[in-house]
């Protein structure tokens, strides 16, 4: 597979970081990345668009608005089987794909280290509330068939949380705010925070990996 650098962005992204310019110091970006560790917490702003011209997928800025990951999806089918999340350089981060459990779909991330996951709806036979919860199952609970969440997603509206098994707040994602106006910069732009300790990259793999349940990529 042949992987595209990313051209330059379009002007919606002034919108997002207005005092910031491409090209992106690799210098700084490849210090941001390696390791993915967050010793503080810590923000991403996600463009759900690519940057490569007709194409699907996202891509994350830090916090200084250096671009650390994209995902650039060639496929023109409206919802994808299989998607690359890549960092800057298009080093593929996880491969994602969907998965059939009879009637109900998955979604799971792996890479090359062997970290592993599989994301799945959690389906209510009579929900009361307006929110819906997605399970992550880690590593070698999915082969061995234990479905004991290690991670769960909960939406409420325009807002997302992930959490440990414990309840603990991992990430929250949802819309941006301009910096300058204080305005929703709409459905298309996003900000996580992730908390201390925690792999921002496999972090953000599972956020793609739910924005792909609902063909946003």
């Amino acid at each position: 597979m042949q992987i595209y650098n990313p051209i330059s962005p379009v002007k919606t992204m002034v919108k997002i970081y207005p005092h910031l310019a491409f090209p992106v110091d690799m210098g700084i970006v490849q210090d941001k990345i390696l390791p993915y560790l967050t010793t503080e917490q810590e923000s991403f702003t996600i463009w759900m668009k690519s940057l490569v011209f007709h194409s699907k997928g996202c891509t994350v800025f830090d916090s200084k608005g250096n671009l650390i990951y994209r995902v650039d999806n060639y496929d023109s089918k409206s919802c994808s089987n299989e998607v690359y999340f890549m960092d800057l350089n298009g080093k593929i981060l996880f491969t994602l794909r969907q998965k059939k459990l009879g009637f109900f779909k998955s979604w799971e991330g792996y890479n090359t280290t062997g970290t592993r996951f599989r994301l799945r709806k959690i389906f209510k036979i009579l929900p009361r509330e307006s929110s819906s919860s997605y399970k992550v199952v880690m590593g070698s609970r999915i082969v061995d068939g234990d479905q004991q969440s290690c991670y769960k997603i909960v939406n409420r509206g325009s807002v997302f949380a992930i959490k440990d098994g414990s309840g603990r707040l991992m990430a929250e994602v949802k819309n941006k705010l301009s910096d300058i106006s204080g305005l929703d910069l709409g459905d298309d732009v996003l900000t996580m925070m992730v908390e201390p300790q925690l792999d921002h990259s496999l972090i953000m793999g599972i956020v793609i990996a739910y924005k792909l349940t609902k063909c946003k990529l």
